[in-house]
């Protein structure tokens, strides 16, 4: 199965590279997620479920269109905590419940740029062969010490049968929504397809879903992986 087409952005303000990312979700009741969502959103749900992803990567090239990535600012750790949503005119997107960065001027940015819940944390990411290490503790604002310490290990590429509905709603996503100045906006995020992966998480240490207002999991989580993709991040719109 192939995943959606991806939007084009014309004119991007932002482009960077998600890099080295693990994608850990988990099943959850609606009405677990519901409160924690604009009434203005719909909670989206597959297989009966709605769906809270943990993410961890490595931010690369982050730069404004035109000018060159700076080495030390344009390269980062992040860790995000997301579900997903559909708005009143049915198209789909990410949540962001939290948004954990190891530059404090891309938190500065993306909660005044984008009203995004952007935590300025002391995070690293280590690429050992196949084997990811992550590391996040939270800083500021919020409740300093929210943690989410993961280890995997990457596996083969996911065959095309393998790439099921599923799979693709869970990563496959274009756009995001956000609150600027008290009102529900979007912007569209343009990415090729994400070349998945198997992977085997071999430790997760995390309180990110706690702090985020959910209860703790119910079951296992459902696991995919990725080298990465290049990315484009329009602006927000109404």
């Amino acid at each position: 199965m192939k995943a959606p087409p991806s939007p084009r952005v014309a004119l991007p303000v932002m482009c960077h590279r998600w890099a080295h990312i693990t994608f850990v979700h988990w099943r959850y009741p609606v009405e677990a997620v519901r409160e924690l969502v604009p009434d203005e959103l719909a909670v989206e749900t597959m297989d009966g479920s709605a769906w809270v992803g943990v993410t961890p990567f490595l931010m690369e090239d982050v730069r404004v269109p035109g000018l060159p990535a700076v080495p030390w600012l344009s390269a980062f750790p992040e860790t995000n905590c997301r579900t997903y949503v559909r708005d009143a005119r049915g198209r789909s997107g990410v949540w962001f419940l939290s948004l954990d960065a190891g530059r404090l001027l891309a938190v500065l940015g993306g909660r005044s740029g984008y009203g995004l819940p952007y935590h300025w944390s002391d995070m690293s990411v280590r690429i050992d062969r196949r084997r990811r290490r992550y590391r996040c503790r939270r800083r500021w604002p919020g409740t300093p010490g929210v943690r989410c310490d993961a280890e995997a290990e990457v596996g083969g590429v996911l065959r095309e049968h393998e790439q099921d509905e599923l799979a693709h709603f869970l990563t496959a996503r274009h756009r995001l929504f956000t609150r600027v100045a008290g009102r529900l906006a979007a912007a569209e995020v343009e990415h090729p397809p994400w070349p998945l992966q198997h992977v085997e998480l071999t430790g997760l240490d995390q309180d990110l879903l706690r702090a985020a207002g959910l209860p703790d999991p119910a079951g296992p989580p459902l696991l995919h992986a990725s080298p990465g993709v290049d990315v484009r991040v329009g602006m927000w719109s109404w």
